[in-house]
């Protein structure tokens, strides 16, 4: 996969540059996004990038449906939500991620999330939890982590033709 945007990642770079620049390697066209003030910095480079199309949703119940349109339609849809979307969003993973194997990435704002301390929100206890009872695998991105990850679980979820979660974990507890 040859990336459409930078090169490769610079030193000093932004978290959300390089993720965008994971998104131009696994050939993502489409980020499917629910507003949110964690995942705000992202949303401002990805709607500065040439090459990705940021499609806003109001509830992330219809990011999966969107989602699968665009895969069915030939392109390579992302999305990005929030944690507590993740559980609104339960129906449309059921129905269509989980029941018609669909090999989407999503990007999940792990709210409350702490490194060596309880969590600092109730949606930080459930989000790991939930996603392994719906069996869909999943990687925290944490401060520091090589966002890499991003184009590892892409081909993760490809190969098991299933959803697969990154989570991304701020350094405040606020992602």
């Amino acid at each position: 996969m040859t990336p459409r945007g930078p090169a490769r990642p610079e030193p000093g770079q932004t978290v959300e540059t390089r993720i965008v620049y994971e998104f131009h390697r696994c050939g993502i066209t489409h980020v499917i996004y629910c507003p949110d003030s964690a995942t705000r910095a992202l949303r401002d480079v990805v709607e500065a990038e040439p090459g990705l199309t940021l499609v806003p949703v109001c509830r992330e119940g219809e990011a999966l449906g969107i989602a699968t349109g665009l895969m069915l339609g030939g392109k390579e849809p992302v999305v990005v939500h929030q944690s507590t979307g993740l559980f609104e969003s339960g129906d449309s993973i059921r129905g269509l991620a989980l029941d018609l194997g669909l090999p989407v990435l999503m990007l999940i704002d792990y709210r409350g999330w702490r490194p060596t301390s309880p969590a600092t929100d109730s949606a930080a206890v459930f989000v790991e939890p939930v996603l392994r009872a719906w069996g869909i695998r999943y990687h925290v991105l944490a401060p520091g982590d090589d966002p890499g990850m991003i184009s590892r679980a892409f081909a993760e979820a490809r190969e098991r033709q299933a959803p697969v979660a990154i989570l991304l974990a701020g350094e405040d507890g606020r992602s």
